[in-house]
């Protein structure tokens, strides 16, 4: 049995690697970009208005005398996404427009339409009238104020959001290259695991793999089910694991059988393989059977997970999902820090992770309550949880008030922080 630290530098050493591919932007949500994506354009790509109003020329409002209207003639409205027009400007112009649409040549500075004073009257409107003098640029977003072409506008190693794609789309980026989305095999194990809905007391219900199923979206990860490997399926392993060699599959996730019973066959078919990083059982709780390795000359690696659902859970949380981003080239994911409501024990040698429920106080601060119910086989705990508290080793007291480390359940901290 090794330390959890101990792990987390095993599976650092080895990381498989994925190649890149070129996908369309808009379908780029949750994927992790593998170079620099540049503007191709001038954002804004032309002088526009910010407001509704009148655009003139500034120039002809400096010998505007205080309480005193000067006329400026209205030669026409401009919407929009229209072409803005080329009627010659003259002094003492106003053209009519709308938030978005191009300023016309001649024109430097508008008057928001709240200030705007019409003659003879609102509803036959033909000049505006202007009583002091206005400063050149109001209200005006200018080209290439929000990214000059050719500037960066999401970094390599970078999980694609809807606020990346809103810019891809705006500057016309189309299409980016990205980490190909890696390919996960899950496989229950155990003559008691069903997928029926109606079982007898002796049978289990197939919650891991769905558990796992709906994480793929928001785990950087596609989910490929295997099925269940009955106990006595020790071959029918094996022969998934040389056909998985040969395939897409990268990542090839067991729950169960693999602890140290009479049926858990699970790491001795693994280590009938030649690997080149393994470790089986680490100083956790949840999850202390937990077992990993990569396939020697191959960019393969497997990851047997034990069979309680909280056990499931936690070690895909805090092993597998780390070793995804890994993997994506992404950077350590950073622990969300709160106070810690309640004291709570531990084996000291132990990194625990423990169910747990995040709040705030009044005046804003973050706490968390580590909740009652810690056992793997509880789900009730689980349900009523929304954060795991990581309680690392070498401590066995913590104490209320104490600042803790937290992580996400169902997302990477990184794409929440």
């Amino acid at each position: 049995m090794i330390s959890y630290k101990s792990s987390k530098n095993i599976l650092k050493k080895g990381v498989i690697k994925i190649k890149d591919e070129k996908i369309k932007s808009i379908n780029s949500l949750n994927r992790v970009s593998s170079s620099n994506i540049y503007s191709t354009i001038n954002y804004p790509t032309g002088d526009n208005a910010a407001f509704d109003g009148f655009a003139i020329n500034s120039k002809d409002t400096k010998n505007i005398k205080k309480k005193s209207n000067q006329k400026f003639k209205i030669i026409g409205s401009i919407a929009a996404g229209v072409k803005p027009f080329k009627k010659k400007v003259v002094k003492f112009n106003a053209v009519e427009i709308m938030t978005g649409a191009i300023i016309p040549k001649g024109f430097d500075t508008i008057i928001p339409i709240e200030q705007i004073v019409f003659f003879p009257n609102k509803e036959n409107a033909k000049y505006i009238l202007v009583n002091k003098k206005i400063t050149k640029y109001n209200h005006i977003r200018f080209k290439g104020s929000d990214y000059k072409k050719g500037e960066l506008v999401v970094k390599k190693n970078t999980i694609i959001q809807p606020n990346h794609i809103l810019a891809f789309k705006s500057l016309g980026i189309k299409e980016i290259s990205v980490k190909k989305k890696i390919n996960v095999l899950f496989f229950s194990t155990g003559n008691e695991i069903s997928n029926s809905d109606n079982i007898p007391d002796w049978k289990v219900r197939n919650s891991n793999n769905h558990y796992i199923k709906n994480l793929d979206k928001n785990f950087l990860f596609n989910f490929k089910n295997g099925g269940i490997l009955k106990d006595n399926h020790e071959k029918v392993f094996k022969y998934k694991i040389t056909k998985m060699l040969k395939s897409s599959t990268d990542i090839i996730v067991t729950s169960g059988a693999v602890s140290a019973g009479k049926f858990d066959f699970v790491p001795n078919v693994i280590r009938s393989f030649k690997l080149s990083n393994y470790f089986k059982s680490a100083a956790i709780r949840p999850g202390k059977p937990i077992l990993f390795a990569k396939v020697k000359g191959k960019q393969k690696a497997i990851f047997g997970l034990p069979g309680n659902p909280m056990s499931s859970a936690a070690c895909f949380r805090f092993f597998v999902y780390p070793y995804i981003e890994n993997i994506l080239g992404l950077s350590n994911e950073k622990p969300l820090k709160a106070i810690l409501k309640n004291d709570f024990f531990k084996k000291k040698n132990y990194t625990r992770f423990a169910k747990s429920k995040l709040s705030t106080t009044k005046n804003g601060k973050i706490v968390v309550e580590i909740l009652r119910g810690q056992e793997s086989f509880r789900i009730k705990s689980f349900v009523k949880s929304n954060i795991w508290t990581l309680l690392p080793a070498g401590k066995t007291k913590f104490k209320k008030g104490e600042i803790v480390d937290c992580f996400f359940p169902n997302h990477s901290n990184s794409t929440l922080l």
